[in-house]
């Protein structure tokens, strides 16, 4: 398969950029709440306490998605990108347009789905 690598690697790298990005703002919202009852009400504070929490969610969100992208980009600096890590062939060229951090190709991701799911479900 012909690859363009720098294509690749350009928009990871954007990627990447744009990640490091949302994860300065998204620490901003998971300070620790203030429970001071005397300048907060317990609603209040209840609503604080779910915004931190979701945005320590979306914090972990980023963390793993910002991990792919750095191991898309060791795969292209050791020659495997666009191999599947399982059954090392080609990946499926739309699905790299569409996530160049995949990993698996079609049948091995489907493999791994099937090997999920409980067994009165297959």
């Amino acid at each position: 398969m012909n690859l363009d690598f720098g294509v690749f690697r350009r928009r990871l790298e954007a990627d990447l950029a744009r990640l490091d990005e949302a994860l300065s703002q998204a620490s901003d919202s998971t300070s620790t709440v203030t429970l001071d009852q005397s300048s907060v009400g317990r609603l209040s504070r209840m609503d604080a306490l779910q915004q931190q929490a979701m945005a320590q969610a979306m914090e972990q969100r980023l963390l793993v998605q910002k991990r792919k992208l750095k191991a898309a980009l060791d795969r292209i600096e050791s020659g495997t990108f666009g191999l599947c890590c399982q059954c090392e062939s080609d990946l499926e060229p739309e699905r790299l347009e569409s996530d160049p951090a995949v990993v698996f190709c079609k049948a091995c991701l489907l493999e791994r789905e099937i090997g999920r799911r409980p067994l009165a479900d297959r």
